[in-house]
């Protein structure tokens, strides 16, 4: 990896934001394309693989949800998959804000790859220190 080159990381809200079309879908896509360009680096969680998958069974069906995880799969996007130093730093940060397990994750590879998180989830406001973000504009209550 070069060090010079910016390095993203795409929340799940991210990516639904992106295949779904939905507000900040545009800032996704522009950031997709420039790591396809092999410009920047986008990271993305392995439990986030696995929340596209179950929110999208629940709304959808089984061949959507297995449509849009391959989808995911063929982006210019690095998994990052669990290995001791992430389910360490992901406890950590569990363990001292009151996030959901899934965002933990994400903010441990986010922390650990010095990235800028993508994200529209307001649970991301709770993790202390900070963590640099770009936040897409939050839905609505209600929709």
């Amino acid at each position: 990896m070069n060090q010079d080159r910016e390095v993203y990381v795409l929340d799940t809200s991210a990516l639904f934001s992106f295949i779904e079309d939905e507000e900040g879908s545009d800032y996704v896509e522009s950031l997709l394309i420039l790591a396809e360009r092999d410009e920047i680096d986008i990271h993305g969680a392995f439990v986030s693989l696995t929340e596209v998958f179950y929110i999208s069974l629940r709304k959808r069906d089984e061949e959507e949800a297995l449509r849009r995880v391959r989808l995911i799969q063929c982006l210019a996007i690095k998994v990052g998959e669990s290995n001791e130093s992430l389910n360490l730093e992901a406890g950590r940060l569990k363990a001292k804000n009151r996030v959901s397990l899934a965002d933990a994750y994400i903010a441990a590879l986010c922390q650990g790859n010095h990235g800028l998180l993508v994200h529209k989830d307001p649970e991301f406001e709770k993790i202390s220190p900070p963590i640099r973000e770009h936040r897409l504009p939050y839905k609505k209550n209600g929709s």
